[in-house]
């Protein structure tokens, strides 16, 4: 059974920073595609940022140049280092591993305050 488990949420004045953590475990982490996601009240989830097992990412345009996304495979961990934040970017995160089956996170809120 595969878990995946968010930490490192809270509250951050604007223009801020955090760094989200996602470890997983129970499966080969090292080969899968890994995500992050946001939901906002009253919005849709969104994507935030994409990395391969190769290294390859990709970010919404609402995040380039603030947010990178990163993987230790040795620790099984995909994280997401958030900066310049600004209100709009809270939300609960949600951390993805993507497969022939799709996992999430529990999700873990962000609130940036003006």
């Amino acid at each position: 059974q595969v878990q995946l488990v968010e930490s490192g949420g809270g509250s951050v004045q604007a223009g801020g920073s955090l760094r989200l953590s996602c470890a997983a475990s129970g499966s080969t982490f090292s080969i899968k595609d890994m995500g992050w996601y946001r939901q906002a009240p009253g919005k849709q989830r969104e994507l935030v940022a994409l990395i391969n097992p190769g290294g390859t990412t990709n970010y919404a345009d609402s995040v380039k140049g603030r947010f990178t996304i990163s993987r230790e495979d040795a620790k099984n961990t995909v994280y997401l280092q958030m900066s310049s934040l600004k209100p709009e970017d809270t939300a609960v995160y949600y951390c993805k591993q993507f497969g022939r089956l799709d996992y999430w996170g529990q999700g873990i809120q962000v609130t940036v305050s003006s």
